[in-house]
């Protein structure tokens, strides 16, 4: 009974995890900022300010802040104008990464739970990508499903229903980022912060060169110089983030490459056509 009088006075919550960034004051303890806010101050914040990544390579590593993070965002959806309140008791679907230990799967719905939800369910994140791409995932025939997040990239062969086979590499959004940065330190002899690699690599950020119809695309950007410890502009290329991404694509295409060879023939076939 009381199950039902929630469902009516809450939301459903579908939470993409993701590797979000929490920001906390050191000596308070107390949240300041959560995700997109959070990202901002990213290379701003003071010393008595610390930004803590709840999540790393697409599992808890902090479960105290991913239980305020998932509080924070539950009670946001529940802000409502109406004159019928809602309670922030929901039922949640959390995506995880498909190679998580039981551990891990544990952690995640205790988080859940600590922070207000009144169930808890987890779906593998293939799955969920598969699912919100509508794709016909009953089909016998076989899908590869690619999700490159933050943090993990998750490869899996989905058929009836299910997941046949899966990897998770732990090589995604965020390694791109750092080979954007370690590219720009060897070639320009500039730093650029994290948020400064991200925005290249979404402008400009390509594994083929007809990625942008045969124009070179180009981008300025602003970094430090250091040699003189002084603010430097320069001009960088779609065809210069490719070689910077390309080892790193490499290695996720590589991935693709071995889950492929252990598919069974019947859905390789169908795959292929």
């Amino acid at each position: 009974m009381l199950d039902y009088i929630f469902g009516l006075l809450s939301y459903d919550v579908g939470i993409d995890l993701g590797t979000a960034n929490t920001l906390v004051h050191v000596k308070t303890k107390r949240v300041l900022a959560i995700g997109e806010e959070a990202k901002k101050m990213l290379g701003r914040n003071p010393a008595t300010i610390e930004v803590i990544r709840p999540l790393k390579d697409g599992v808890i590593a902090d479960f105290d802040a991913t239980e305020v993070m998932l509080r924070h965002y539950i009670l946001r959806v529940h802000e409502t104008g109406h004159a019928i309140p809602r309670i922030p008791k929901p039922r949640v679907v959390i995506g995880i990464p498909s190679g998580v230990t039981e551990v891990e799967r544990r952690a995640v719905q205790e988080a859940a739970l600590s922070a207000g939800a009144r169930q808890c369910f987890l779906i593998e994140e293939p799955m969920a990508a598969a699912i919100g791409a509508k794709l016909p995932i009953t089909d016998p025939g076989g899908l590869l499903i690619v999700d490159i997040g933050g943090g993990t990239s998750e490869i899996a062969i989905i058929s009836l229903g299910g997941i046949v086979l899966n990897k998770s590499l732990r090589i995604a959004g965020d390694e791109l980022d750092e080979a954007i940065t370690h590219y720009m330190r060897l070639k320009y002899n500039v730093l650029v912060g994290e948020r400064t690699a991200e925005e290249i690599k979404i402008t400009l950020g390509n594994a083929h060169q007809s990625a942008f119809k045969g124009t070179d695309k180009v981008m300025v950007i602003r970094g430090r110089d250091l040699e003189s410890g002084l603010p430097k502009s320069i001009k960088i290329t779609a065809a210069e983030v490719r070689e910077a991404m390309l080892p790193t694509l490499r290695e996720i295409t590589g991935g693709v490459a071995d889950l492929i060879e252990e598919t069974p023939p019947e859905l390789v076939s169908g795959l292929i056509s």
